[in-house]
């Protein structure tokens, strides 16, 4: 796994049109600064933020290992966690689609793609690494808390989407018990959203969303991401 997730990460980064953006939503995915990874890497965190700001050129093959390398070995100093997470793989059962993103994408710019509202009084302003749309009842019943981070693919900072559902109670219930938390959550064409959602969303600082549209077609837009 660690191995193929190298060369996933180093993939992404040459293969991007934003690779400073890449680079820093990795970064993020594993939990680490920018100081961390400049003294591992023997440098400054300017040096860092130029690359992924893109004020400096565009990374070159060495320096994206440097990089890549560091994240690997600053994460088996803390025991290895962000690898192991990432190396869960999803269920079929329950989960309609998930991706990670090549570059972090804004909450409200997603949002506005998928006619999305907020409907808690929760700040937007926060960035997402990818998306798991679920197939509410299904998962619910068929994930337990210790699966149920499998549906947090390689990052937690994505938007859970919940299809299925009518007032959004049970899959607020089920983020709110568990230790791990999306980015953000979406009701795709749920009915009356239940005051308790909503509550649970603002106690947990986790923007609740809802979406007119279905499970097919919140897929298919996500696809135009």
């Amino acid at each position: 796994m660690p191995s193929e997730l190298r060369e996933k990460i180093a993939g992404e980064v040459v293969l991007s049109s934003h690779p400073g953006r890449t680079l820093r939503k990795w970064r993020e995915d594993f939990g680490i600064s920018q100081g961390e990874l400049a003294r591992q890497l023997a440098t400054v965190p300017s040096v860092i933020s130029d690359y992924e700001s893109e004020r400096r050129t565009s990374p070159g093959a060495n320096l994206i290992r440097r990089y890549v390398d560091g994240l690997f070995t600053l994460d088996a100093s803390k025991g290895g966690k962000a690898v192991q997470r990432m190396g869960t793989r999803a269920p079929s059962d329950g989960i309609l689609g998930m991706r990670e993103f090549s570059v972090a994408i804004p909450l409200p710019a997603l949002a506005e793609h998928l006619d999305a509202k907020s409907v808690s009084a929760v700040d937007l302003h926060r960035d997402l690494h990818g998306f798991t749309l679920l197939d509410a009842p299904r998962a619910i019943l068929s994930l337990g808390a210790r699966e149920f981070i499998q549906v947090y693919g390689w990052t937690t900072q994505r938007l859970l989407i919940f299809a299925g559902v009518k007032y959004g109670r049970s899959p607020m219930v089920a983020v709110r018990s568990h230790p791990l938390k999306p980015a953000a959550v979406l009701l795709a064409a749920p009915g009356r959203v239940d005051p308790l959602a909503v509550r649970l969303s603002e106690v947990e600082n986790i923007p609740l969303l809802t979406s007119p549209h279905g499970a097919k077609e919140i897929l298919a837009r996500l696809e135009e991401v």
